[in-house]
């Protein structure tokens, strides 16, 4: 019998794009659990002041992502493949979800991911200097914290590179995602060379391309950094990293309730190892005995991106993105991605407890088990009133 509203269980609501795949799979996992459907809010309801929340509910907050009217809501313009406007995205989704927030607070209802949390995971400069104050290992950054300054265009990433003896970088878009306008950049002496998918058409407009390319001319780079800065750049040490069959590798690790419960190996012949830009997934025992040859620890690897969720303890799930260094001994966390749990048909990692559940039904296991917690919680305080 499914449980009833009565029953202690937790009732589901999901603010998300209806007909995604994201909130497809998540209402998969909710079925499967045996709960009734997660009522889906949409994303342009909630862009239009239209959203309502329940007495009661538990929200999820997915991504607005792949809606070509709610990207035109945040992003602006009609073309879902343009990379400028991130600035402009980034404030009206902070804003949309802080309006998320406010209204299910009021309505009584629980989120499990917090707005300021969100604020922070899609600014990458304020990310890395959260993680790196919390001594979690991350590559060198000049551009960390609320307080760095500002990077006005090529000139202030030359210069950086060269104050910060980095002659090897990645250039981010702060608010990007999906390697959206990322840059790996690599100098020496005269010579420049830029790994990008961002493609720049006869009118200088920028646009993601599902090709990686190489950029070999400094007029060229600069140009396309110039036109990235207006919405913020962040820049951090190009790490060496470890290779898998000849093919550099690194790992998304998903954190569910501060525990990793599912991993991805990820491997590329470019610097960009992300599946849409032609990576492929690796072999996870091949990492793990790599990693234990080496005299590391493959728990010690994934307690790196369980002290990375920690910095957000009040979201219930991120994605976090493991650097390898070559020859597997050490780690360094890249990125933390607010919706980083998008890895359909992989199960949870052995002893994580999510061993026979995607990355969604290890976060309904986890909802259940905080109801099963605080409903024991309420009883005990009934029994010694």
């Amino acid at each position: 019998m499914s449980p009833s509203a009565n029953s202690g269980q937790p009732r589901l609501a999901v603010v998300g794009i209806p007909a995604n795949r994201r909130v497809g799979l998540f209402q998969d996992a909710v079925r499967a659990a045996g709960l009734p459907a997660a009522r889906t809010v949409s994303w342009l309801d909630v862009l239009r002041g239209e959203a309502v929340f329940f007495p009661g509910e538990t929200v999820r907050i997915d991504s607005p992502g792949e809606d070509a009217e709610v990207d035109r809501l945040l992003r602006g313009g009609d073309d879902q493949t343009r990379v400028e406007g991130s600035a402009r995205w980034y404030a009206r989704f902070t804003s949309a979800v802080q309006e998320v927030a406010r209204a299910a607070t009021a309505a009584g209802a629980v989120l499990l991911d917090d707005p300021r949390d969100i604020a922070v995971l899609f600014d990458k400069r304020l990310c890395h200097g959260v993680l790196d104050a919390a001594g979690v290992p991350v590559p060198d950054s000049p551009t960390s914290g609320p307080d760095a300054e500002p990077v006005r265009g090529w000139a202030d990433v030359l210069r950086l590179m060269t104050e910060h003896r980095m002659p090897r970088v990645f250039v981010k878009p702060a608010h990007g995602s999906s390697a959206s306008g990322v840059m790996a950049l690599e100098t020496a002496g005269p010579r420049i060379r830029a790994t990008t998918s961002v493609e720049r058409d006869e009118e200088g407009r920028l646009f993601n391309s599902l090709r990686v390319r190489r950029c070999t001319t400094e007029r060229e780079v600069a140009a396309l950094v110039d036109a990235l800065a207006p919405d913020g750049l962040h820049i951090e040490r190009w790490l060496p990293k470890a290779s898998q069959r000849g093919r550099v590798a690194d790992l998304r690790v998903v954190v569910v309730a501060g525990q990793a419960t599912h991993a991805v190996v990820r491997t590329s012949r470019s610097p960009m190892t992300n599946l849409h830009l032609g990576g492929a997934r690796g072999d996870l025992g091949e990492v793990r005995a790599a990693v234990e040859a080496a005299g590391g620890s493959w728990s010690a690897a994934l307690a790196v991106c369980e002290r990375a969720a920690a910095c957000f303890p009040d979201t219930l799930c991120v994605g976090v993105d493991l650097l390898p260094t070559t020859g597997w001994r050490r780690f360094a966390v890249g990125e933390v991605n607010a919706f980083g749990d998008l890895l359909p048909g992989l199960t949870g990692l052995p002893g994580s407890g999510a061993e026979d559940l995607d990355s969604y039904g290890a976060q309904i296991a986890a909802v259940l088990a905080a109801s099963a917690h605080d409903g024991r919680r309420g009883h005990d305080r009934l029994s010694t009133a």
